[in-house]
């Protein structure tokens, strides 16, 4: 049997190997035109459409992945990835026993916070506690029993139970904090001073103003990691529809960009890279409320919503339409079983009618008369996504089929508040990390944020998730994750709509890529703080 409990020592090798390769990678949609590397500038700037994503703490971002990069840029996990998968960070080894529930981590030599006090591993046991206790909200430390600091340079993790996802979702995303700044901290998520950015990255804070959505970080001058290529990082608040203009312009190095545009910009010499399949735009439903609360009812909705006119109406073919069950087709984890709801009105007329609802001239009513009519809310902007029109094209959808909608545009966070607190009928939304451990699928089914249909109706698939994460053969893991596929496809607690194709342009001075299974636990966002070192 293979087993999931990796050792970092073969990835260390092969680590130092492909940093002496100097190995990068971009995948460029157009033929990009040829030219001399330009030479890596001082200060290197980003634009970024929405501006905030929240003071950069470990516990104060914003909880979508672009708050995580932007705290990830001053704090260091345990392991990494890089575009080819998992390399030491803070750990320079590490190896799991035979019961797949004891981790050992080797930390490194000489690693200094930013306030120059030297980090330990009584450092890292204190922050696999802390986050513990204060239930990190980016991923779940609940497999975690407890963390223990040995020696100076030795940390050992014991789990309740083997963690097949442990190095991508604890080891690799929960980052470490000081012990001498944080122990004294009761409430992690309003501690918003400077001395809640001191981490070990390689930046440091400079200024964040959250008016003007932007965010200034200095080059770590001592990082552990290697040289930081540039003086300076800057994030600044631009729309994608004129970021095009400010590269050919130099006012800015990067920017996420409209597909239109790649073409122009790679013909122009700049160097264009599209996205893996890593997000998916969702149909979030309420199923705590009559008649969404029904299964028959949310399948009925699956039938009516036909993906493939979202995919080539709102999002113009540049995307790959959804799976009802979650996980994008060109995954190994992929489950070609699950039940795809091909367009038919006939059958959600069918189950509608079955539910009670009568169809009238006008469209559908309940029994006692009352017109069928449905909430749907979405963003009005969200970074790289056309929510708003997607929303269009689902009331067209469900108007035509007989269900009357009153759709509302609102501010992304505020759509995420409402899905939070069950306050809205459906919701476009959408989210990353469906590149990283099959865990997303967890977390998507029953996990306790927005971004989660929080789910718990179907015994047989809770029993399903629960089995897949605790498996280390993957053969086994993979049936289970399948299983739970097909059973999540059945019950349509939420919908995929869509996979996009996105796109980021850059000047080539820096070499940015997307990394293997996304960011950390799977952020879909080209922007991997190792792209900055050498």
């Amino acid at each position: 049997m293979r087993r999931i409990c990796t050792t970092g020592l073969v990835l260390l090798a092969l680590f130092l190997l492909l940093a002496a390769a100097g190995c990068r990678s971009g995948d460029s949609p157009a033929k990009t035109a040829e030219k001399p590397v330009p030479s890596t500038p001082a200060v290197y700037t980003i634009a970024d459409s929405t501006g905030d994503w929240g003071f950069p703490s470990p516990f104060a971002h914003y909880q979508r992945g672009p708050g995580y990069i932007r705290m990830s840029l001053l704090f260091d996990t345990l392991v990494w990835k890089d575009e080819k998968g998992f390399i030491p960070a803070l750990a320079e080894s590490w190896s799991c026993d035979e019961s797949g529930k004891v981790w050992t981590f080797k930390l490194r030599d000489g690693v200094r916070w930013h306030d120059g006090r030297p980090f330990t591993a009584e450092d890292a046991a204190f922050s696999l506690n802390y986050a513990k206790e204060h239930a990190y909200k980016f991923t779940d430390l609940a497999p975690v029993e407890k963390a223990e600091a040995p020696d100076k340079k030795t940390l050992v993790v014991t789990l309740d139970a083997p963690y097949a996802p442990f190095l991508d979702n604890i080891a690799g995303t929960l980052p470490l904090i000081p012990k001498h700044i944080w122990s004294a901290v009761k409430d992690p998520e309003t501690f918003q001073e400077p001395a809640a950015l001191v981490g070990t990255g390689p930046f440091k804070y400079g200024d964040y103003n959250k008016a003007q959505g932007t965010y200034h970080y200095l080059a770590n001058e001592d990082y552990y990691g290697g040289r930081v290529t540039v003086k300076e990082l800057r994030f600044v608040k631009m729309d994608e529809g004129t970021a095009p203009a400010a590269l050919r312009r130099k006012e800015i190095n990067a920017a996420s960009v409209p597909p239109e545009s790649i073409e122009a910009l790679a013909q122009e010499g700049f160097t264009v890279i599209k996205s893996p399949y890593y997000w998916n735009a969702k149909l979030m439903i309420n199923h705590k409320k009559e008649p969404f609360s029904s299964r028959e009812f949310r399948q009925a909705l699956a039938y009516i919503i036909d993906r493939q006119e979202i995919v080539d109406v709102a999002q113009r073919g540049q995307a790959r339409a959804g799976n009802p069950g979650f996980i994008p087709p060109d995954s190994k984890w992929y489950a070609p079983d699950a039940e795809q709801y091909a367009p038919s009105p006939e059958k959600a007329a069918a189950l509608l009618e079955s539910l009670g609802y009568r169809k009238g001239a006008d469209g559908f009513y309940a029994r006692e008369g009352r017109p069928l009519t449905v909430e749907l809310i979405a963003a009005s902007a969200l970074p790289g996504a056309s929510l708003a029109r997607d929303a269009e094209v689902i009331k067209q959808q469900l108007e035509k089929a007989g269900i009357r909608v009153d759709l509302r545009l609102l501010e992304s966070k505020t759509v995420d508040d409402r899905v939070l607190k069950w306050q809205f009928d459906l919701a476009v939304s959408g989210h990353g990390g469906l590149g990283g451990d099959p865990v997303q699928l967890n977390r998507s089914v029953t996990g306790k944020g927005f971004n989660s249909a929080r789910f718990e109706a179907d015994p047989e698939l809770l029993k399903a998730l629960k089995a897949q994460v605790r498996a280390t053969d993957e053969a086994q893991r993979k049936a289970l994750v399948q299983k739970a596929q097909i059973l999540y496809a059945q019950d349509v607690p939420a919908l995929t709509l869509y996979y996009p194709d996105w796109y980021w342009a850059h000047d080539g001075s820096v070499p940015l890529f997307y990394t293997e299974g996304g960011v950390a636990l799977g952020v879909p966002v080209p922007l991997n703080k190792m792209a900055f070192v050498k």
